[in-house]
């Protein structure tokens, strides 16, 4: 006993100094110190910017510019569409990519890599030069039309680009990639016993799935949908070049604003008031998953 004693007696100091250079225990100093460079960049990098931009749609010190966007039914039928197809982006890339980022997290590594590539090569390529692809294959004469008039679908060539279709299926190619990716890190972290646990309890393959693998994936669900439809709501090449003057979006109308007709503060104006639609959009994707369970297990 007295042996013991003495060796936790010895022991004791050296565990405490490993305790001491633990990061929890680093003083208030040396925290903010260590956070000082990251709240800097988002103050000069993030806030001050959007401080300015608010202000300056507060120009004169009115809201001249905001009872414009309101009377003015082309503003608010470009918002309008824009959520429209914002909303159907999101969705068609979590109908396409929770398929895919399931058999990522199922299948074996080999054909998980495999298929992990056709997603990650994607994003190695430039949205420019994946929006031009687009134009290439919706072209009048482009790859497309031209296999259906070679077979004999269609006599003439179809009105396929410059539509708000082709919008969509373009935005969806672009941003599928940032639905599968979080899907696929909740479904891998999803342990295998709990599907096992429910087949052998009588359940299903599809009830299994229903009731265990699709409610512990919302939180993966909740990330991806809220990427992609943020970043629908504010993409600016894929519908500039797809789209065209008949399917102006936000950002495509910001830009006019500030290029063509110089028109800086109404241009504030408009990107203040997509910031508010994006924030609401998130603030009720997170009151709407909050209530199931698959996100009150994460959070």
């Amino acid at each position: 006993m007295t042996n013991h004693a003495s060796t936790s007696k010895r022991r004791a100091p050296s565990s405490g100094r490993t305790m001491s250079s633990s990061p929890r225990f680093y003083s208030q100093a040396t925290s903010i110190g260590l956070a000082a460079p990251l709240i800097a960049a988002l103050v000069v990098g993030f806030l001050y910017p959007v401080a300015r931009l608010i202000a300056l749609s507060f120009s004169g010190g009115t809201l001249s510019h905001y009872r414009r966007i309101f009377t003015e039914p082309l503003h608010l039928g470009v918002l309008a569409s824009t959520v429209e197809v914002a909303a159907v982006v999101t969705v068609a890339s979590l109908v396409l990519g929770f398929p895919i980022a399931y058999l990522m997290a199922r299948l074996s590594r080999g054909k998980a890599i495999a298929i992990a590539a056709c997603v990650f090569i994607p994003l190695w390529t430039s949205v420019l030069i994946r929006s031009y692809a687009w134009v290439v294959l919706l072209q009048r004469q482009g790859v497309i039309n031209s296999l259906f008039i070679e077979t004999g679908i269609v006599d003439g060539p179809l009105k396929l680009i410059y539509s708000k279709g082709a919008v969509i299926v373009a935005m969806t190619h672009v941003l599928m990639p940032f639905m599968i990716l979080p899907i696929y890190s909740a479904l891998r972290a999803l342990p295998p016993d709990y599907v096992r646990a429910a087949r052998n309890l009588g359940a299903g393959p599809m009830r299994a799935f229903v009731e265990v693998t699709l409610p512990l994936s919302l939180p993966g669900v909740f990330a991806g949908s809220v990427m992609c439809f943020v970043l629908a709501l504010g993409f600016y090449i894929t519908p500039a070049l797809v789209g065209g003057p008949s399917s102006m979006l936000m950002a495509t109308l910001i830009g006019q604003q500030t290029t063509v007709l110089l028109d800086w503060p109404f241009a504030a104006a408009l990107s203040t008031l997509l910031l508010t639609v994006t924030l609401l959009s998130v603030l009720l994707f997170r009151r709407a998953l909050s209530r199931s369970k698959g996100l009150n297990s994460v959070y």
